[in-house]
């Protein structure tokens, strides 16, 4: 996919405007959406993570011939 830092870059901003949107709606009493959208952002991040994590075995599996 990505190089290392590129994916750390995704994430953070993945973060920061999840946080954003978290105290603004928190802020504007609609704290179940505010969950909402903190639970989208982590799943997002970890389909990221998954697909990085997946390419990570595959590339052990060639190097060990497994």
């Amino acid at each position: 996919m990505g190089t290392g830092v590129d994916i750390i870059f995704k994430i953070a901003a993945i973060g920061i405007i999840t946080a954003v949107l978290y105290q603004l709606l928190k802020n504007s009493q609609r704290e179940e959406l505010a969950l909402m959208t903190s639970i989208a952002g982590l799943v997002v991040v970890l389909l990221m993570l998954m697909q990085e994590i997946s390419l990570l075995f595959s590339t052990i599996k060639t190097l060990f011939g497994l």
